[in-house]
């Protein structure tokens, strides 16, 4: 069986655990504490960091190496496409979302006062500006579950522990957020204590 390090928290690893929940791929979760790094994660991930997936002789660190090793192993949902421009086009989208969503959301969680403010209204903004992309698909940018939800997703979840409040004119982003997370495989994906994390 596959095994997970994970932190409870993470949003990286629950990006990997969504990947696994959507392909119903049954793994042992090992729930590692970031200060402290058991010798057995150490032993296969010489950085100690999470998310790290053990499958049979194979080690992998970091979640996007992680979700396309799954995603050709487990092919069935696919999360990428299988055109090669559209699929460096999705890679595109999930590079920007961390340069800059998920950029704001690490600086609203460790950043001073000020700028985790800063963040906040910056992370709000770019949501609201954004929301026309999550109108007419059940998907974000597609008919079909991809990549790019996995990435958003973990995001969305977290807002209100950010102190991020989306306006009236990101009805469409909230309403694809709130759909999604009723699926049994979002439910699926969710730790203990992101279960705990106020919606």
């Amino acid at each position: 069986m596959i095994r997970l390090y994970t932190g409870e928290l993470c949003i990286h690893c629950h990006r990997v655990r969504l990947a696994l929940a959507v392909k119903a791929v049954d793994a042992e979760r090992i729930k590692v504490d970031p200060d402290c790094p058991a010798v057995e994660l150490l032993e296969q991930n010489p950085y100690g960091d999470v998310p790290t997936l053990v499958d049979r002789d194979v080690t992998l660190y970091e979640p996007d190496i992680i979700i396309e090793y799954l995603d050709e192993r487990y092919p069935h949902p696919p999360l990428m496409p299988v055109d090669p421009i559209s699929r460096a086009k999705s890679r595109l989208v999930v590079y920007r979302m961390q340069r800059d969503w998920y950029a704001d959301y690490d600086r609203i969680l460790t950043s001073s006062k000020s700028k985790a403010q800063s963040a906040r209204r910056s992370l709000r903004e770019s949501l609201t500006a954004a929301a026309e992309l999550f109108e007419d698909q059940q998907y974000f940018l597609s008919h079909e579950l991809t990549v790019m939800d996995i990435t958003i997703l973990p995001l969305l979840w977290r807002l209100p522990i950010a102190g991020v409040e989306l306006p009236d004119e990101a009805g469409a982003v909230k309403k694809y957020a709130e759909e999604q997370f009723l699926t049994n495989w979002f439910k699926a994906s969710l730790t203990t204590d992101e279960l705990n994390m106020a919606r």
